[in-house]
């Protein structure tokens, strides 16, 4: 079977463990206090400095959870590959934590607490390195149903995502997303320049 309809280690680990943290919340006695201390809560008396580590495990709903890990095995699998295990799990992780530090960055000058969960920002950062190191692969849309080329997808996506973080309201985290993004795209271009990857 060709390795790229395989999930690879890494990106099976962390689905395996968003699957068993969102079981655990919703369905342990344990559960609020999980996202009490595992939550990000910026401006909070609640803030810890590791939740901008374990926030990226917690998801608000099904959907939440859904989306995230679908792109995470959508994207992730190629990219593990590419990178292998150990880069793509800090290129991962980087992604997530600078993700919170930019929305967190934005709550903390504005003054508005707020409380940040789920893997979307270090999903989007996956997102960005596809669309970097394959930007000709075509990525088949849900709404509208396209096809797009993942360079244009990605651009396209970042700039909505930026608009609707300075429109500002709601409960998604845009700046986050963006977030994700730009320390993605910060780590793949200092790898090129330690000529450790290529594009």
């Amino acid at each position: 079977m060709n390795r790229y309809f395989q999930t690879p280690p890494v990106v099976k680990n962390l689905i395996i463990i968003n699957l068993l943290v969102f079981m655990a919340t919703m369905l342990l006695p344990v559960g609020p206090q999980i996202e009490r201390w595992c939550a990000l809560w910026v401006g909070m008396p609640l803030f810890r400095t590791y939740q901008f580590v374990t926030y990226m495990f917690l998801h608000a709903n099904l959907e939440h959870l859904f989306f995230n890990m679908f792109a995470l095995w959508m994207f992730g699998r190629t990219l593990e590959y590419e990178l292998g295990p150990k880069r793509f799990l800090v290129y991962y992780m980087i992604c997530g934590v600078g993700a919170a530090l930019i929305q967190a960055g934005i709550a903390w000058a504005m003054h508005e607490p707020m409380t940040l969960v789920g893997a979307s920002g270090a999903v989007m950062g996956l997102l960005l390195a596809f669309g970097v190191l394959h930007p000709n692969a075509v990525i088949m849309l849900i709404f509208p149903p396209i096809p797009m080329k993942a360079k244009w997808f990605v651009i396209i996506y970042g700039v909505i995502e930026l608009l609707l973080g300075w429109r500002g309201g709601g409960n998604v985290a845009h700046f986050a997303h963006v977030g994700g993004m730009l320390w993605g795209l910060l780590l793949l271009y200092w790898w090129r320049r330690c000529g450790i990857i290529r594009f």
